[in-house]
């Protein structure tokens, strides 16, 4: 059995699960089911930046104003996940599950309903809270479905719903929008969560509780544990590396690499179509090699991202490097979750939150990052440089994170 403090309480996470027979490596229905609620509650994050434009002109509104329904969104997420996971920590999952989409699905409804400004803001905020909040019981709720051995898998498959919804979601929500009208396409998005929150409340199955009963306090304690301050840097730095390259690809291909307008929606598509592939390869091989995915992620964003800013100019290279560069910067997501449900123990639930806004953070953070330097005068591969960056300065909590599992490791063959 793994003890101490960098592996977590294995034992006792393993009687809050339904273990799969060892025989079988096939994921239950409730880890696909989860990814597609994600991919229907993310699809809206991705919508609003392919209509934005028709938002600004239905709303009377500068492009920029019409952005910040965007940071209300983003807002909402940071702050949103670890105080809802407080709150419905005693509620079954299936019920905070099912909740937080009917939330998100309200909220969506009624901004759409009253068709302000004002309205949005608020009702884009509100969303951001409660898509956090299933973000993060689903992150758990997935691993507490599976065996110890299987988590970080069975997590990277519920993420991997963001992934569609970049690439399916996003661009099918906009065409419906371009079709009918900007509303359109987020109707389409309540429909398809209200379909969710019906099967999670129908099918999704309950997760048996013979462990330790949830304890606010004992979750509380977890988060003052130094290893998962690591794995969270780890988190934040890793996803503002590369997306801050790809929050800014659209510019780079039509201003240095001149490609015509019309093929870059294609090109985006290919770094969503590398992000589902890094992600099915980072969960088989995060459970027993955690430390091996981070340093392949990091690692490969960083020479991604250099390889783009120098490279800018040629249409050949950047093409394949948007696909690899999903591959590397999503192949370590799995590992990060697998590595706070590990150290976390039996105090999953607001170490998941907190992981979820790390991630999303790391988002926020890049327009800020960026801005620095596109103001400054740099040029716009500047961000590519950038992103290198932090991947590099990823390593640094990475390391420290595997120094202390090989510690683990030599204490447990003694």
């Amino acid at each position: 059995m793994r003890t101490g403090p960098n592996a977590g309480s294995a034992g006792a996470v393993n009687a809050r699960r339904v273990t799969a027979p060892a025989a079988s490596r096939r994921l239950p229905f409730g880890v696909y089911l989860l990814a597609f609620c994600l991919f229907a509650m993310g699809t809206a994050e991705f919508l609003l930046a392919g209509v934005l434009p028709a938002v600004a002109a239905d709303l009377d509104v500068t492009l920029a104003s019409a952005g910040g329904l965007i940071t209300a969104f983003a807002i909402g997420v940071v702050i949103g996940g670890p105080p809802l996971a407080a709150i419905s920590l005693r509620w079954p999952r299936r019920t905070a599950l099912a909740a937080s989409q009917a939330a998100f699905a309200a909220s969506i409804a009624v901004g759409l309903l009253f068709d302000t400004y004002l309205a949005l803001l608020v009702t884009r905020f509100i969303a951001g809270l409660a898509y956090a909040g299933f973000f993060a019981v689903a992150a758990v709720t997935a691993a507490s479905l599976v065996s110890f051995d299987r988590a970080a898998r069975a997590s990277g498959v519920v993420v991997s719903g963001l992934s569609l919804a970049m690439i399916l979601g996003g661009p099918a929500g906009t065409l419906i929008s371009f079709l009918t009208s900007w509303t359109s396409g987020f109707w389409m998005v309540v429909a398809l969560v209200i379909l969710g929150t019906i099967a999670t409340a129908i099918q999704l199955p309950r997760t048996a509780v013979t462990g330790l009963q949830p304890s606010l306090g004992r979750e509380l304690a977890v988060l003052k544990q130094p290893p998962l301050w690591w794995v969270w840097a780890a988190c934040l730095l890793s996803t503002a590396a590369y997306m801050i390259t790809f929050n800014y690809l659209s510019a780079l291909l039509t201003e240095v690499t001149d490609v015509p307008v019309v093929w870059v929606p294609g090109v985006l598509v290919l770094f969503g179509v590398g992000a589902f592939i890094g992600l099915s390869i980072g969960g088989r091989i995060s459970d027993e090699h955690p430390s091996r995915a981070l340093l392949i992620g990091a690692i490969g964003i960083a020479v991604c991202s250099v390889l783009i800013a120098i490279l800018a100019s040629y249409a050949v290279a950047i093409v394949p490097l948007a696909f690899i560069l999903g591959v590397v910067g999503f192949v370590l997501n799995p590992a990060v979750y697998g590595r706070t449900f590990a150290i976390a123990g039996n105090a999953l639930t607001l170490a998941g939150a907190t992981t979820v806004s790390m991630f999303q953070l790391g988002i926020s953070l890049t327009p800020a990052l960026a801005g620095l330097a596109l103001n400054s005068g740099a040029p716009i591969t500047a961000v590519a440089w950038i992103g290198a960056s932090l991947a590099v300065l990823c390593l640094i909590p990475i390391f420290k994170d595997r120094g202390r599992l090989k510690r683990h490791h030599a204490e447990l063959s003694q």
